[in-house]
């Protein structure tokens, strides 16, 4: 442990919250009450009805549960009908209000709906329930049953994680991202950083916006950690503002930051001025290095989506490497946006039209390829670059598929090249 004295971490500050205790320390075992419970189309109704029915019991609280169907939207076939239907009808059975349906990815839509906040404890039936950890809240991934269990009951126990403080000073370079510190640190970190949280940050992050914070959360899971968190602050609280969710005790939020003499794991320290795109080679985020250490990768396809890679921000960066170029020959784009909002702001902005007039392929707002579902699968010995966040053999369809993982500025820029290339020399401006 790094420093041994009275501070608390983050982490430590909202579990003690939800386990209703003045304090706790990494390695406490504690029963929390969990404040959101939620889950999507693939991980919830579908396998918490048989649990519930068979205890008799109903949800705990159904003004604490969200809903959202973003897997298998829309439906493909006989099977991904059914299981969108009895989605529909769970939530009706169990008077789930916070139910959104076919508009987006469960990990952006709850935020823009304001019901991600900062202290609170959250447990999502999926793997990058850390997103939300950007709020300054803590938020893990279950699995069905275990998922079942809180949403019949509203608590949970934990052993209180270690926490891992990453700190980054400087500023990015043109076409740098926060998809290029999390790759970055999927490299020099690992990602077997089982049972620990993992917080970010230093001057880098606390000028993030919060599309870039959540990028960093999101990929905690990547790093093998049980969540990822962003203290709280100004940004924030501007983000839920604006979402019609004012934080009423910004002074309460602000008490959650880490304490100055608080204990750590690890702490790690990192200069962004000197990174560089990074580029994920198959099959795992931690096979990266600098994009302009490739050669002729040639690609079949380009993705733009999921929930770390398809918001208005990576939207936006795709579209400033594409203003003026064309898709190149052989090459598919597909651009499915994040949620419907997304899609919305992006055809009032003209970024849509942009990205159209490239030769994109628009696709429905959902995880979609990312979770090898719908449009989009790969084919055997087919190479596609990705802004998703896994590139696991045979995630994106055949196990003899190739994918490479980058920023949306590099995977627009390797859309027009035809090839994976460092993107910076094809940003607007650029010499």
């Amino acid at each position: 442990m790094v420093g041994q004295s009275g501070g608390r971490t983050l982490v430590e500050k909202v579990i003690a919250k939800a386990a209703g205790l003045p304090s706790v320390r990494a390695g406490d075992l504690v029963t929390a009450k969990v404040d959101l419970a939620f889950a999507h189309d693939s991980s919830g109704p579908r396998r918490w009805r048989p649990l519930l029915e068979e205890l008799g019991v109903g949800l705990w609280d159904p003004s604490k549960v969200a809903i959202v169907s973003d897997h298998y939207v829309p439906a493909v076939d006989a099977e991904s009908a059914a299981i969108l239907k009895s989605t529909r009808d769970f939530a009706r059975d169990y008077g789930v209000g916070a139910f959104f349906d076919m508009v987006g990815i469960c990990h952006l839509v709850l935020p823009e709906h304001g019901l991600i906040r900062p202290g609170a404890f959250i447990a999502g039936g999926d793997s990058h329930t850390p997103t939300a950890g950007a709020f300054g809240a803590y938020a893990a991934g279950y699995g069905a049953t275990d998922m079942a269990a809180i949403a019949a009951t509203g608590e949970t126990w934990l052993a209180v994680p270690e926490t891992i403080r990453v700190e980054w000073t400087g500023s990015f370079a043109p076409g740098v991202t926060a998809k290029d510190v999390m790759l970055f640190l999927c490299r020099e970190l690992g990602m077997d950083n089982a049972f620990k949280a993992v917080e970010f940050a230093g001057p880098l992050v606390e000028a993030m916006p919060m599309a870039e914070r959540m990028v960093l959360a999101n990929m905690a899971a990547e790093l093998g950690a049980e969540t990822g968190v962003v203290a709280p602050d100004a940004v924030t609280f501007a983000y839920l503002a604006a979402r019609g969710a004012p934080v009423t005790d910004e002074a309460g939020a602000l008490a959650l930051h880490s304490d100055g003499d608080a204990s750590y794991a690890a702490v790690h320290r990192f200069d962004a001025s000197v990174l560089a795109p990074q580029i994920a080679s198959p099959h795992s985020p931690a096979n990266t290095r600098d994009a302009a250490e490739f050669g002729e990768v040639r690609i079949d396809q380009a993705y733009i989506g999921a929930c770390v890679g398809a918001k208005i921000e990576d939207l936006r960066m795709a579209a400033d490497v594409l203003k003026g170029r064309r898709v190149a020959p052989g090459v598919r784009l597909l651009v499915a946006p994040g949620s419907a909002r997304t899609a919305e702001l992006a055809a009032r902005e003209g970024v849509m039209e942009t990205l159209l007039a490239a030769g994109a392929v628009l696709m429905p707002s959902g995880c979609g390829a990312c979770a090898g579902m719908g449009a989009g699968i790969l084919a055997e010995g087919e190479t596609c670059i990705s802004s998703t966040n896994r590139n696991f053999q045979g995630r994106m369809g055949h196990a003899g598929a190739n994918v490479y993982l980058g920023s949306p500025y590099a995977v627009a820029a390797a859309a027009t090249a035809g090839r994976i290339v460092d993107p910076r020399p094809y940003l607007t401006g650029a010499a």
